[in-house]
């Protein structure tokens, strides 16, 4: 059975450093708080292994500004490396998107490398909730021991995969990836710094 490769989207596949600078921006616009203070307290609660926009948000009392995805670019090695793993692996996307994912994944000229792409706007729920994953792996007609799921975050992408039995690889970009796996109950399989260490390992 050839084995499913799930991919997050956001700093995983896409660079949204452009996106975060402007959310902050965004977020602090009329308020006391300096852009230093509120990126010091994502970067606080991202090593803490938490949702690090929303808890900064609560610990400086503001309100979520829209996310502009317009901003966002692809990483320059995901076209090559999608293109190398579609040949051995069955390709997939679990991820917490806006409606329009696939559009966006068309623009950025990847999208037929996936046999699947579930985000959480079109089903309902999102991750962490281990819905989102089971209802992949059934979409996937996989058991979740033949699949690994990729991502750059440890709380939304790693422990929830692992709860349900899939193998995780780590990616470790953006906020996501000043995670700590210290805190968890359980390694990822593989910790990689970028795209192009994937090609390396053995799935």
């Amino acid at each position: 059975m050839k084995k499913w490769l799930f991919f997050d989207v956001g700093s995983t596949l896409i660079d949204e450093t452009e996106c975060e600078k402007q959310r902050i921006i965004d977020t602090i616009n009329g308020s006391s708080i300096s852009y230093y203070e509120f990126y010091h307290n994502m970067e606080y609660y991202a090593c803490c292994n938490m949702n690090f926009y929303k808890c900064a948000l609560e610990r400086c009392g503001l309100k979520k500004v829209p996310w502009k995805s317009e901003l966002e670019t692809i990483y320059p090695q995901a076209d090559y490396v999608l293109n190398y793993l579609s040949v051995k692996y069955n390709l997939g996307i679990i991820a917490n998107q806006n409606k329009d994912l696939s559009e966006r994944l068309r623009q950025f000229g990847i999208y037929d490398y996936f046999n699947i792409v579930v985000s959480s706007s079109d089903i309902g729920f999102a991750k962490p909730d281990e819905r989102i994953f089971k209802f992949a792996l059934k979409q996937a007609n996989c058991p979740a021991q033949n699949t690994y799921m990729i991502g750059d975050r440890l709380d939304n992408d790693i422990i929830p995969a692992q709860h349900i039995g899939m193998r995780t690889v780590w990616i470790k970009q953006g906020f996501g990836g000043l995670g700590n796996p210290d805190k968890l109950s359980t390694f990822p399989d593989y910790i990689v710094e970028n795209l192009s260490e994937l090609l390396n390992l053995q799935f």
